[in-house]
């Protein structure tokens, strides 16, 4: 039997998160975690969140959103999670809350079910062999997982795979040769420094050049709201950033992404952007960095030489409705 969501459900989900999630590495939750993470998410709808039940008992939970204003929101409807207790994680169970969420999207007009970076029901994970280190999202399903095994059987095609990589600060320095590669572009006229909004313009036409939706709103956010952001400049207008430079409560860097104006590319300015922005984490005390990055993103290379490796790769799924 699957209901909606209940209130009354929430003890035994949460035990279930803790038993069963906890096995792919996701975070445990509390009653406050959960309700912060998921219950008082503002895309969070009663109506998208399902309990799979037997005798009377939560075996299963399975979340969703939706949101015209999320990217692609016109189309897809966002998978958070489908969790199923152990000794109960059979295909049938798996289908019953797959096609529960799937039905609710084809009801409010959707065309696709993704798992992907861009649903802003946020789940965090530890980081393996670390002393609690957790990154603050999941961008898709665990490569491997049960639940990764069952979608590829039910027609879900892996788009691409995301790699999270990891770094511990302590000791971080930055190496000549980028220093080299910083005093070339300085040479050619660029500044690479925090972003002051009475000295550096343009970050905004620079976003949009990036074409990127949610850099557009989180790094525009943080130069208007006086939050440090790492940027390339050149006479004064912005070239590229790196950042936010963000130290999160678990002691992590927090990091929305890099880039560089398509008009400024070929000067290095990208790798000088990461090792500063690394380099202003440690400054601050910040303890490591987690972050993501895509099959074939030219920044693989970057994160590489700056100390980072791989600790966990997710699959970016999707099926069409």
């Amino acid at each position: 039997m699957i209901e909606t969501w209940n209130d009354r459900y929430g003890d035994e989900v949460i035990a279930l998160w803790n038993e069963s999630a906890s096995q792919d590495g996701y975070k445990e939750m509390t009653a406050e975690s959960f309700r912060a993470t998921i219950l008082n998410n503002p895309y969070f709808q009663a109506e998208s969140a399902f309990v799979l039940l037997e005798a009377g008992r939560a075996i299963g939970f399975a979340c969703g959103c939706t949101g015209d204003d999320l990217p692609l929101g016109h189309a897809a409807g966002y998978i958070a999670c489908v969790v199923v207790a152990a000794g109960h994680q059979s295909d049938d169970n798996y289908g019953k809350l797959l096609g529960a969420l799937e039905n609710r999207f084809r009801r409010l007009g959707k065309t696709q079910a993704d798992f992907w970076f861009f649903n802003p029901i946020r789940l965090p994970w530890y980081v393996p062999d670390t002393p609690g280190h957790e990154h603050n999202n999941a961008p898709g399903v665990p490569v491997g997982s049960r639940l990764h095994r069952y979608l590829l059987e039910r027609g879900y095609a892996q788009r691409v795979q995301q790699y999270a990589m990891y770094l511990p600060l302590q000791g971080f320095s930055v190496p000549q040769d980028i220093e080299d590669k910083a005093a070339k572009a300085e040479a050619d006229g660029y500044e690479i420094a925090l972003y002051e909004p009475d000295r550096h313009t343009g970050v905004e036409d620079m976003l949009d050049a990036l074409g990127n939706p949610l850099w557009r709103k989180e790094i525009a956010g943080c130069t208007a709201d006086g939050v440090p952001v790492v940027i390339a400049a050149k006479d004064g207008k912005a070239a590229g950033f790196a950042g936010p430079v963000v130290r999160e409560p678990s002691g992590r860097g927090y990091f929305a992404g890099i880039g560089v104006h398509p008009e400024h590319e070929g000067h290095g300015l990208g790798s000088v952007l990461f090792f500063r922005l690394c380099e202003a984490f440690r400054d601050i005390g910040t303890e490591y960095m987690s972050l993501f990055t895509g099959e074939g993103n030219f920044a693989y290379r970057i994160y590489e030489k700056a100390g980072f490796r791989t600790v966990r790769t997710f699959a970016v799924m999707r099926k069409g409705l």
